[in-house]
Parts: C-alpha cells; structure tokens; sequence
C-alpha cells in the first residue's frame, strides 16, 4: 500500500515562496491498494494536482472511490477541478462512511458548490457518472482493503480512517479536537497501524486560544502515536500561518521527542 499526499494544508489553499518545501494545497490523499488500484481522500485543492498525475500516468481504473472524512471547504474545494470527473467513461463513487453523519443530502453538498452563482459548470454536466453513497455503517470494503471509521470531535462533525489491506494498515484522523487529553477509542482506533496520519495545525500554545475550532496540536498527535505504538507518524493540516521555516523547526522538535515522525509534505509519498 503507498499514500502519497497531494494536499497538507488546513483552512485554506496558500501561495507563497514561504510555502513550498510543505506545500499549500488543502487536504488530499491518494492511496493505492497493493493490487495497484486507487482510492482518494477527501477533494481539497491538492485533488486537481492528483487527478492530473492520474491521467498523464495514463488512468485505466474506470471506477474511483472518494471517501471523505468531512466537508468543510478546505475538503472538498477541489472538487470541480478534478480531470477524471469530467470523463464520461468514469465512475466515481462519492462515499461519506460512518453512523451519524449530520449531512441529510450528500449529493446536495456538491451540486451546492458547483451552482451558477459559485462555479461555471454545474455538477450534472461534468461527464463522469457519479455514486452518492451515505452509508450509515462503520465497515466497508472496497476492492480488497478494509476501510473502517470512527466518528471525531469537530464542528460540524468529521470522521477518521482506517484503511487495512495486506496485513498493512494506514490511519487518517484530520479535523479533530482532543481536549484536555487525547481521547482513548481514537488511540485504540490507531492501535499499532504502520502509518498514522494526524493533524496538527496548532502548538500547545495556539490550541489554547483555539479551542472549539476542532484541531489538535503537535503534542497531541505524538501522544496518539506514542500510546498507539503506532510504527510512524505523518503529521498534517499545516496552518496556513505557518511557513516552511517554522514547519521544519517544528519537524526538529518533533523528532527529539518520536523519531519516525515527519511534517508530510506535497508528493511526498510512504510505502507500507
């Protein structure tokens, strides 16, 4: 199993020569399966970046599965630009997975960014045929992995991943606030994986004056990778206040305290 990350910024895309060893693309990650089929998390900005790499290495897949954990802006922004959905020959499967999800329409949230008022073509007029699958359960398999998730603590509610396939094991957890200590079922939702990926948009001292925005910090993410005895640890969802200058310092500390950890960066890929 690889995933390779085409986004790894929170709130919002950034544009700067600050911003490029870590990148500015919002959330998106590709997964390919051991048997060499693909699955994508979340449509954030860096989605356009993967859907393009898809087609010049020549896409033969006819069918795409897209999970997403939840979907505020900086997870779907992407969407509309996404090359493989305006093919006609394409399905994509558009699957929100998990008991509980507050949306009601999930079909609805996309034809939403895409009306007039907000995108040129409407969502109907894309090419690719399109699967809105809600699906009020926590296991789903899809090709040959595994996918299973539980539900975080975010406004507006969000969901971490964990995908298994092959005797490996990746989980996504962005979009989720701790509190005073990390949560255990999210530990214990980790449990020995060989690559968990945790946001961390803030320090210990910003998450204090953030309390309530659904983030968590660097300390965090190491304490669920350290009680998970996970084997390494990819941190995401950079702030978009924070520069590549201070990403690498943070990168430092980090290493001090977990040695296989890094700060993910755009196309930086993990082979499990």
């Amino acid at each position: 199993m690889k995933i390779k990350f085409y986004g790894t910024r929170g709130s919002t895309p950034v544009c700067d020569r600050d911003f490029l060893e870590f990148g500015g693309n919002t959330t998106s990650i590709k997964i390919t399966q051991d048997d060499g089929r693909i699955c994508i998390c979340d449509a954030g900005s860096g989605i356009r970046n993967l859907g393009r790499d898809l087609l010049n290495d020549g896409l033969q897949q006819p069918e795409l599965f897209i999970c997403f954990t939840h979907f505020h802006w900086d997870h779907i922004q992407g969407f509309p630009f996404f090359a493989p959905a305006y093919n006609p020959n394409m399905i994509i499967n558009i699957h929100a997975l998990g008991k509980d999800r507050e949306i009601t329409n999930l079909e609805g949230i996309f034809e939403g960014q895409m009306k007039a008022e907000y995108f040129p073509v409407p969502l109907e007029s894309m090419g690719a045929t399109f699967n809105f699958l809600q699906l009020d359960q926590t296991v789903l398999k899809i090709h040959d992995a595994e996918f299973r998730v539980i539900k975080q603590n975010h406004p507006g509610g969000s969901y971490g991943y964990r995908v298994e396939d092959n005797e490996k094991s990746v989980v996504i957890c962005t979009d989720i606030e701790h509190g005073n200590s990390v949560l255990p079922e999210i530990v214990e939702f980790c449990k020995n994986a060989d690559l968990l990926v945790h946001e961390a948009q803030y320090t210990s001292e910003e998450l204090e004056s953030h309390r309530g925005w659904g983030h968590s910090s660097y300390d965090q993410a190491i304490e669920v990778a350290e009680k998970a005895g996970v084997k390494k640890l990819a941190i995401t969802h950079h702030d978009p206040e924070h520069n590549d200058t201070f990403l690498a310092k943070i990168e430092r500390e980090c290493q001090k305290r977990y040695p296989s950890c890094v700060l993910a960066r755009e196309n930086m890929e993990i082979i499990l």
